[in-house]
């Protein structure tokens, strides 16, 4: 018998990584771990660039909303496969999973833009160092976030309202710990012909643009430092961008293997395995990027436990 056409579907089924009821425990124990960490550890560099004067210039500025991004989007999709795995269910409603979905769709584009914007500002700082403040002024900089957020909503709300039009069968298995927006239209028993031409557009718009972004920036910078005459000057300049390129590196190379694994290979459990390492792994090592490479960021964080320290020791 065919799956049968049901438009108003309730609910999807996410599949998970793994039937086997000895093995929920341990996943859920890895997974809350990890999840922790995200938040703890992008909680502190907020933390460090608040409460440091020093920390208050544009760098650290687009550092601190990366960290709250990296909470935003490791929390859109964690707490309920924790929640799913503790009450031992597998369902998502459809509302719940279209909001996911949305929220996910966003932050990931956001993270894409800002990543960009990032790349910007490090080619202003290495390769216009005397106009840097001017340039990179507190307007500026808001105006990029906020230009980041707009059209990564715009993004969001266009893939979700196309997802809204289709019609779904009454066999909902995801294959995923969160409502992917692939496998979400891969389940729809109707056309999807225009939400198939708009993932593709928008992945090649989104995905080359802001990585034609970085390349030019880091172009330029390449050429500036080469102009440099002292090692050491080269060293400092170059060691500024060493925590922007790790990042970049990690975010788009872990999301270009989802992708290609995606075509490649189609075993469920692998391409699970696959977005774990840009849904949770990215955001939990970017805090620990940022932390070890940056002796700015390490003598705030020294600084801020230090202060509470004391406060606790005088209360």
């Amino acid at each position: 018998m065919g799956p049968i056409n049901d438009t108003h579907i309730s609910a999807f089924l996410l599949l998970g990584f793994s039937e086997d009821p000895e093995s929920q425990p341990i996943i859920f124990d890895l997974f809350l771990s990890m999840y922790l960490t995200t938040v703890l550890g992008n909680m502190f560099i907020i933390l460090a660039i608040t409460s440091d004067s020093h920390l208050h210039t544009p760098m650290y500025f687009f550092i601190g909303n990366l960290s709250f991004l990296d909470i935003c989007f490791t929390s859109t999709t964690i707490p309920k496969m924790l929640l799913n795995i503790q009450m031992q269910s597998k369902v998502i409603t459809y509302g719940g999973c279209i909001t996911q979905m949305y929220f996910f769709v966003l932050f990931a584009a956001l993270e894409d833009f800002l990543l960009t914007v990032m790349a910007y500002d490090r080619f202003v700082a290495i390769c216009h160092p005397l106009h840097y403040t001017v340039i990179m002024n507190p307007q500026l900089c808001g105006l990029l976030v906020l230009l980041c957020w707009i059209f990564s909503a715009l993004h969001s709300l266009l893939e979700s309202l196309l997802v809204l039009r289709l019609s779904f069968c009454t066999d909902v298995e995801i294959p995923q710990f969160f409502c992917e927006l692939n496998q979400v239209v891969l389940l729809a028993c109707s056309d999807t012909f225009v939400n198939d031409i708009v993932i593709i557009f928008t992945a090649v718009l989104l995905g080359g643009g802001p990585v034609a972004g970085i390349i030019w920036s880091y172009s330029k910078i390449v050429s500036s430092i080469r102009v440099i005459s002292s090692t050491q000057g080269k060293y400092k300049a170059f060691s500024t961008c060493v925590s922007h390129l790790s990042v970049v590196s990690l975010f788009y190379f872990t999301s270009i293997g989802v992708y290609i694994n995606s075509i490649v290979m189609h075993n469920a459990h692998s391409g699970t395995i696959a977005s774990v390492l840009y849904t949770v792994v990215t955001p939990m090592l970017n805090p620990f990027i940022y932390s070890l490479r940056n002796k700015d960021i390490k003598e705030a964080l020294r600084r801020l436990f230090r202060r509470e320290l004391i406060k606790t020791l005088l209360s």
